[in-house]
């Protein structure tokens, strides 16, 4: 029975908290933040039917906890907190499934190498960024390389070198390799390089012309005319960066709505230059108002990145001084967020909303390609209801070892990455696809009834009556035979184009038309589904056939392995290595490295 407005609301207090509706099974539904937490709640039962999500929501709603705070910052951090732990289905959720890339100058070796990285920012390297993408990076590390050529091989490659590779020969590396510069020379392009990467381009900039004009005054035409280049390189470099200014490090944040659809941006300064934007989807399922929004997915973002000093945002977007507070005691250091700006700030601003809205564009073309083909599937299938959740089940497997089923989520923004899953398949038969077809489609349900997973409208399963008839009977035995089921099959020649489409209870199998809506839909969810268990399936296989070759050895546990492939790059370059290499990684022993020498050649 749904709780009563009377009930949830008797006694509350009109001063600030978190509020968390649970369901008669006591999952948590939502989690949310009031300055008044009697008004707050109580507009819940007073909203309008039109809400189908709300009203849905409510008649779920048992009971209602509620946690007082001092303040709204706090019930701001709170309500974070809490959604970032319990992950309700009805709140707003910021679907940020990866890590920003950095530049890494690993200043803990002799000679340091520039390189793109992405991960743990606690480490012993100087890490520059974060940038908005991998491919800013990569273009980043083109540009440095001709203005300061400092290496960026791995260190495999610049152990084993016996004469200068092609980087050196047309000028981007100094070849440290094989002795061409000093280890003092190296080290001054390593720090003009960090200096040029905090943004002191001026500083860099007087330094080549003071060392280009000493050059050429000792009639050294040559090395003057590396520091011209390097000069003109620099100028080029600064030419990207189109708003630039001073050694500011702030983020752009911003919400922008039309059409329906919303896209949450982040676009990042460092050391004054525009590094990009990323941009973010998100879900609100009761259609909060924009403001409640924002302020919902900025906390979440800053969750899971660092906060810089400075955080732009639009003016009217959100309380500028209740995000300030939240973000301090997020980040432990002062953070000021600003709504009103100007000059160099007013431009960043406006460079944000242009590349946000240009994204936001090019997203609607695509979602009302995506949402034709799912009406023209929808209808193809004779369904009475828009579909607006597919789940695409498929298996991988070498000679039946090591197998792995893929489980990838499609909505009506299209693909989910967020919500994919694999399953390692048990006790099955090697090879034997229906059987594991039958067991993953019965976990996946199994989830789904205990409310851990969503229930999707249709489930497509990568292959023909076999797989489809064991996914059916696991649908019966778990009682969910609402759920559409449908199998796609490889055509003759096993080439996409030719799928026939099998539906339970029909022997024939349909055959689509290669061009329409509903057949492209498939075939790209298919591809996906089949992408996804031959990724998972080879790193199983990848991680076992390591395993067998050195963590079996004893002593050679997970650390030492990473470091064992790190330092050398590679199993090939192991297997070959002798004891005196292989004292040289950390902690490995001449006892250890012996073991693993003979271990090697016995092999």
């Amino acid at each position: 029975m749904p709780i009563s407005k009377a009930k949830a609301v008797k006694g509350l207090s009109r001063g600030p908290g978190v509020y968390v509706m649970r369901n008669e099974e006591q999952n948590v539904l939502y989690v949310g933040k009031a300055r008044s937490l009697k008004a707050r709640v109580s507009s819940y039962f007073n909203a309008p039917q039109e809400n189908s999500r709300l009203r849905l929501m409510m008649n779920q709603v048992e009971a209602i906890e509620i946690q007082r705070t001092r303040t709204e910052t706090e019930a701001l951090l709170l309500e974070c907190n809490l959604i970032k732990e319990l992950r309700p289905k009805f709140n707003v959720l910021l679907r940020d499934d990866k890590s920003y890339p950095y530049l890494k100058v690993s200043t803990t070796e002799r000679f340091p190498r520039l390189s793109f990285y992405r991960g743990s920012t606690k480490v012993d390297d100087r890490l520059f960024g974060p940038y908005a993408n991998a491919g800013s990076v990569r273009l980043m590390l083109a540009q440095l390389q001709k203005v300061i050529p400092i290496r960026q091989c791995d260190n495999n490659t610049f152990r084993n070198r016996s004469r200068p590779c092609l980087q050196y020969q047309i000028g981007r590396c100094s070849g440290p390799c094989v002795g061409l510069v000093s280890e003092q020379e190296y080290g001054d392009d390593v720090k003009e390089l960090m200096l040029l990467l905090d943004g002191k381009e001026s500083q860099i900039s007087s330094a080549f012309a003071r060392k280009m004009e000493d050059a050429a005054a000792g009639q050294d035409y040559e090395s003057a005319a590396r520091y011209r280049d390097r000069i003109l390189a620099l100028r080029k470099l600064q030419e990207r960066q189109y708003v630039s200014g001073g050694q500011h490090n702030a983020d752009v944040v911003l919400l922008t709505e039309q059409s329906g659809s919303s896209v949450f941006s982040v676009m990042k300064i460092r050391g004054g230059h525009n590094l990009g934007s990323r941009h973010y989807s998100h879900k609100n399922p009761l259609e909060k108002d924009e403001k409640e929004v924002f302020e919902k997915l900025l906390m979440q973002h800053y969750q899971n990145h660092p906060v810089p000093k400075e955080v732009i945002i639009v003016s009217g977007a959100a309380d500028p001084d209740l995000l300030s507070g939240a973000l301090a005691n997020t980040a432990g250091k002062g953070v000021e967020v600003k709504s009103r700006v100007r000059g160099i700030r007013a431009q960043w601003l406006q460079m944000a909303v242009l590349n946000a809205t240009d994204h936001l564009n090019r997203q609607l073309a695509s979602n009302a390609d995506h949402l034709q083909r799912l009406q023209a599937l929808t209808k193809l299938l004779g369904g009475t209801e828009s579909i607006e959740r597919i789940e695409c089940f498929d298996t991988s497997h070498s000679m039946g070892e090591h197998p792995v089923a893929s489980c990838v989520v499609f909505d009506t923004s299209g693909s989910v990455p967020g919500e994919y899953r694999r399953f390692n398949i048990k006790d099955v038969n090697p090879g034997d696809d229906f059987a594991a077809m039958e067991q993953v489609v019965g976990r996946r349900i199994a989830r789904v009834n205990n409310g851990d997973a969503i229930r999707p409208d249709l489930m497509v399963i990568d292959g023909g009556l076999g797989q489809l008839a064991r996914a059916q009977k696991a649908l019966e035995d778990h009682l969910a035979t609402d759920v559409m089921l449908i199998g796609v099959a490889k055509g003759s020649g096993r080439k996409s184009g030719r799928e026939s489409l099998f539906l339970p209870g029909r022997k024939t199998p349909l055959v689509l038309d290669p061009n329409s809506p509903a057949h492209l839909l498939l075939r790209q969810i298919r591809d996906e589904a089949h992408r996804f268990a031959i990724t998972g399936h080879r790193k199983k296989r990848n991680t076992s056939r390591t395993r067998s070759k050195v963590e079996d050895i004893p002593g050679i546990g997970a650390k030492k392995r990473q470091a064992l492939l790190r330092h050398f790059g590679g199993i090939r370059p192991l297997e070959t290595a002798t004891v005196e290499e292989l004292v040289k990684v950390d902690g490995i022993s001449v006892n250890l490295a012996q073991r693993l020498v003979d271990h090697f050649r016995s092999g």
